[in-house]
């Protein structure tokens, strides 16, 4: 199991990067525009300079969803390695079985 305070801290991220997503895009949409003048493109990188770091989306890390575990994550699941094959031994995972020979 991960550290508590791990879990938390991403879950913190990915509400920080929700909230602030719309923000974002329009300074981004601002700061990339090349048909505005240069002032303006350089205020909009100021501004989103401003926001909280972990604000940005590519902060937040992909964690499994039981254990907390940041490696091995299958996106599709949203869990580790290690739960899933817990989880396809029990056999809570439809169609799924554990291999052996």
């Amino acid at each position: 199991m991960a550290k508590t305070s791990s879990v938390e801290r991403d879950r913190k991220r990915r509400r920080l990067a929700k909230r602030y997503s719309g923000k974002r895009a329009r300074l981004k949409e601002i700061a990339n525009d090349r048909d505005l003048p240069a002032e303006d493109r350089f205020a909009a990188r100021l501004k989103l300079a401003e926001l909280p770091r972990n604000s940005s989306p590519t902060r937040a890390r992909n964690r499994c969803e039981l254990s907390g575990r940041p490696r091995g994550y299958y996106r599709k699941l949203r869990m580790s390695r290690i739960a899933l094959r817990d989880f396809a031994s029990k056999g809570l995972i439809p169609g799924m079985i554990k291999s052996s020979w």
